[in-house]
């Protein structure tokens, strides 16, 4: 069969469909953003497509094969780290473990995908998969979900899907709940309970629909007793865990709203002999670390954001009026022989070429920087009618990604509030950034891009908009839900207790965790507790804290620094902890959990030390320098 090159973009829109109307009946943000132009998007389409019809013979298309039935609950399955449920019975020890920490609407999340591939083997008659009664019975002995879809339908599941048809009838498209004002956005609770919650109630609050950028509704964390965890407060080994329980978690979210989770397969990534540009990001970084250990985000990326950061950002139009495409080539032949050499002169060049280079090295990733897995699935949150839930996805798909696409999708969002911020000098507001970056991201070279007929406008903008909501909500988007760090707790008590089981009396190993959580909730009862904080990186004492109901990290850090002061303590590194004036300053002092049911968790200031220790009786406080502080010398 012919397949068209998607290089060339020829399913786009031509320029001629700006002013194109939508068919009616479409869930389109055009009501929303009428105030808001898309020129700069189909310019930069256009611009995209001049570029990649210079270079066909780069061009190619990696086979998209469509799935079967069960291939993709398979690789659901095998992705949420529940691959031993697909074979015969073995050793699920792992995944009743994980399956022992997930919420109902997660548990009925897993349930789905397992019967539906359980029935795809059956009617290809090979072996036998467990039924998902003996898995979820031994998990919870309560009837399972789909014990009751058996018997009969499910109240709950029932009201769910009649309030989802319900919610499908009416035009809640691009809502935003008291626009300008500030709203809790509540990450105890996993999002799926709650719009379970809302759903099976059909509490919609009153909604007004989304003029422009700065109707943006704001949002803020409750900081509960426990405060708030940003990704990078976790180790590697706890955030290992967090894209699986995110997947759930986002797939739970989907069933519940009616949204498919969109995924596509993995692509292979094709060799390449340039060391920059079409690089995959894993390998950038493992070139860059041999000069840089540690490194996170690549070089290259980092030098041409600090370029247009030192002076771009005062630039009329930066971003969307486009460099000269010779130039650019041709600068890019350039980088790949002198840029690791240090030769390169970013002096010499135009700052519209560098943000030229800047998007042509997003596009030309050979994997799309939000991933070919999830590009799909980030596409899609524009379908979500509710700005909340929209970004309660969005929060799970960023926790999903790969630790390198996440790092450099940061420091490029990083990047582009520092253009919207300078909109006064440069004319980019956060909409024209918006549309003017969505294209780079949601367009890829590696895959087809087949827009439905009468869809090119509302796709674009919904593109541009979920652009929009990474850019403004993206220390909302950065931090790891309560409800998650907690299921990662649980996972790491199951599993430190795992070798006492090894005779796999299932039944036992769970009757066990809650005997255990038990014994927590009951120590919760001590009203005061003390504790002691080490610095062994910093002094040879430990600091002996007093802890009651009202003890916070701040608080702590405060009293180390006030006996660090006061009493002589023997410092080991002066240099890095003293200032000049032979002060301390507690912002250069972090304050870390380590062990127990954590691998290492770098505390809020205003987390309470009580309620913690109640949670983790087992782990140690350590204080160490702030990594990103500067040294004082």
């Amino acid at each position: 069969s012919t397949r068209n090159c998607p290089c060339k973009m020829n399913q786009l829109p031509p320029k001629s469909l700006l002013a194109s109307p939508v068919s009616e009946g479409t869930n389109s943000r055009v009501e929303a953003l009428d105030n808001l132009s898309m020129d700069s998007f189909w310019l930069e389409v256009e611009n995209i497509k001049q570029s990649a019809e210079a270079e066909q013979e780069e061009c190619s298309l990696a086979d998209v094969k469509t799935q079967e039935e069960g291939e993709a609950e398979a690789e659901w399955l095998q992705d949420a780290g529940l691959s031993e449920l697909l074979g015969d019975r073995g050793s699920d020890g792992d995944n009743l473990v994980l399956l022992s920490t997930l919420t109902r609407t997660q548990t009925a999340a897993v349930q789905r995908r397992l019967d539906t591939y359980s029935r795809s083997r059956r009617r290809k008659n090979k072996h036998p998969v467990r039924h998902v009664r003996d898995i979820f019975a031994a998990v919870n002995p309560e009837e399972t979900g789909a014990e009751k879809e058996e018997s009969g339908p499910d109240p709950l599941w029932h009201n769910l899907r009649t309030a989802n048809a319900q919610r499908k009838t009416q035009d809640y498209s691009c809502t935003v709940r008291n626009p300008g004002k500030e709203e809790v956005f509540n990450m105890d609770v996993a999002y799926s309970e709650q719009a379970a919650v809302l759903l099976k109630g059909s509490f919609l609050p009153e909604s007004r629909k989304l003029k422009d950028g700065n109707a943006l509704t704001k949002f803020k964390i409750p900081k509960g007793r426990l405060g708030v965890t940003r990704i990078g407060d976790l180790s590697a080994q706890d955030m290992k865990k967090i894209p699986t329980l995110a997947l759930i978690e986002l797939t739970a979210l989907c069933d519940i709203l009616g949204c498919e989770l969109k995924r596509n397969k993995a692509a292979k990534l094709k060799t390449t002999e340039k060391r920059l540009f079409g690089v995959p990001l894993n390998t950038l970084l493992e070139n860059d670390q041999k000069l840089l250990p540690n490194t996170k985000v690549p070089l290259l990326l980092q030098a041409l954001l600090s370029c247009l950061e030192k002076r771009g950002l005062e630039t009329e139009g930066i971003l969307r009026v486009s460099g000269s495409q010779t130039r650019i080539k041709s600068l890019e032949q350039k980088l790949e022989r002198e840029f690791y050499t240090g030769l390169f002169r970013w002096d010499e060049v135009h700052q519209n070429d560098v943000s030229g280079l800047l998007k042509r090295f997003i596009r030309e990733l050979p994997a799309p920087l939000l991933t070919a897995e999830y590009l799909p699935a980030f596409a899609a949150v524009q379908n979500i009618p509710d700005l909340k839930q929209r970004l309660q996805a969005l929060n799970l798909l960023i926790l999903i990604l790969p630790e390198p696409n996440r790092n450099t999708l940061k420091a490029l969002l990083e990047f582009l509030s520092k253009v919207v911020a300078r909109e006064n000098n440069n004319k980019m507001n956060l909409w024209n950034v918006s549309t003017v970056m969505a294209p780079n991201l949601f367009m890829h070279k590696g895959l087809p891009n087949k827009i439905p007929e009468g869809k090119e406008k509302q796709l674009a903008e919904g593109a541009a908009d979920v652009v929009r909501m990474m850019i403004h909500y993206q220390d909302l988007l950065w931090t790891v839900s309560s409800f998650l760090v907690a299921q990662v707790r649980k996972l790491n008590e199951s599993n430190s207790k795992r070798y006492q089981f090894c005779d796999k009396r299932i039944k036992n190993l769970l009757r066990k965790i809650h005997a255990d959580k038990d014994k927590v909730e009951k120590n919760q009862a001590e009203p005061s507790k003390i504790v002691k904080v080490h610095a062994s990186l910093l002094l040879k004492d430990s600091l002996e804290v007093h802890l009651n109901n009202a003890t916070r990290v701040a608080d702590v850090l405060r009293q180390f620094q006030k006996n660090l002061c006061q009493n002589g303590w023997n410092i080991v590194n002066t240099v890095n902890l003293l200032k000049c004036n032979n002060s301390v300053e507690c912002t250069n002092l972090l304050l870390y959990e380590v062990g127990g049911n954590i691998g290492e968790h770098c505390l809020d200031p205003d987390t309470y030390l009580l309620d913690l220790y109640h949670i983790n009786p087992h782990a140690e406080w350590i204080i160490k320098q702030n990594p990103s502080y500067p040294r004082m010398f």
